[in-house]
């Protein structure tokens, strides 16, 4: 992965959420509305590759949360998913974080295999959570 990551901003949010729109079933699409709220807010961040990924997490006290990461189908396996949760763990670290979470979906197997990759363990389940039934995973990993 050469792309280089920017720092995303509110301007950033309708180009987000196309790229959240590519990745991610209709449902289950984050709006550039929503992108750009959750980014207005304090201690939330995001990055944004143009070859195709977003991230977007915050940090509150000593915890950071990963709210969402998006890949183009096209170009994942590539280490664009990788390189922006690293870059989104080094913010979280400069910001104060201490730990990490998120959650992902039980049947989402290349996201579970990023995750795991990246140090993330499963410290909880919450059933039925996604629509369409699938189970979330909470994921932790201390930074």
């Amino acid at each position: 992965m050469t792309d280089p990551l920017v720092m995303a901003t509110v301007a950033h949010a309708k180009a987000m959420a196309l790229l959240h729109g590519r990745a991610f079933a209709p449902r289950e699409r984050w709006g550039a509305d929503a992108i750009g709220l959750q980014l207005a807010l304090p201690g939330a961040f995001g990055w944004i590759a143009s070859a195709g990924g977003m991230i977007l997490a915050r940090v509150a006290a000593d915890e950071a949360e990963v709210l969402t990461l998006a890949v183009d189908p096209t170009v994942q396996g590539h280490g664009l998913g990788r390189a922006l949760l690293e870059q989104a763990m080094v913010t979280a670290r400069q910001r104060g974080a201490t730990a990490a979470f998120l959650e992902v979906a039980s049947g989402n197997a290349p996201a579970r295999a990023l995750y795991a990759a990246a140090s993330f363990a499963v410290v909880g389940r919450r059933n039925g959570y996604y629509p369409g039934g699938d189970d979330a995973l909470v994921l932790r990993r201390p930074l």
